[in-house]
């Protein structure tokens, strides 16, 4: 691949997980194919489960490259949850199998990467190549919360995904945090020390 292709090569990066009490946050870098476009691409907030598990399918299929990487709870709570945010896009990128020429990360803040990156606030609404990464991010995560919902059963991951629900909080402040939970988050702390979630 010469430089000159390289240039033109466009990654979306954005993440999905910053505001649950439990479980990873997932980063995902899509490359799109110009030549093979992807109908009906949109923030990931906005679409349903199905839409999102439909284009999923078409993103695998058909995009250049993408990738997905995480940053655990026990990073979240060492770093912060924007701290780990932006590593899991650093490590989703790195993880390309093709180097990308620019990286449009969804946000305010940009990870520090081996190739220029570009903030772009709202991205997920108005760039399809981050509405794919943003779709890509939220499908993988929900499963990984579907599959720790059998591993941790006491607390309804499978159907809240580890957000401040009502019914998280009660089943926190019944069972006590697990070990996905993410300690510094207030709800959690709040257990851990006694109190009311």
């Amino acid at each position: 691949m010469n430089q000159k292709t390289r240039t033109q090569l466009i990654a979306g990066v954005d993440e999905a997980g910053r505001g649950p009490l439990a479980g990873p946050v997932i980063a995902a870098a899509v490359i799109l194919d110009p030549r093979h476009p992807i109908l009906g691409l949109a923030d990931s907030k906005k679409l349903s489960e199905r839409q999102r598990e439909s284009l999923f399918q078409q993103i695998r299929q058909h995009a250049l490259a993408w990738s997905a990487a995480r940053a655990t709870a026990g990073e979240i709570d060492q770093i912060n949850i924007l701290q780990a945010s932006l590593l899991a896009m650093k490590r989703a990128v790195e993880r390309l199998p093709v180097f990308p020429g620019l990286a449009l990360i969804d946000g305010n803040r940009c990870p520090s990467l081996s190739c220029p990156a570009e903030a772009i606030i709202g991205g997920d609404a108005t760039e399809a190549v981050i509405s794919a990464a943003s779709i890509v991010a939220k499908v993988l995560r929900d499963r990984i919360m579907m599959m720790l919902d059998r591993k941790y059963p006491a607390y309804g991951f499978a159907k809240h995904k580890g957000y401040p629900t009502a019914a998280h909080v009660e089943a926190l402040q019944l069972h006590g945090p697990c070990r996905i939970h993410r300690r510094t988050f207030a709800p959690v702390a709040a257990c851990l020390a006694g109190g009311e979630a």
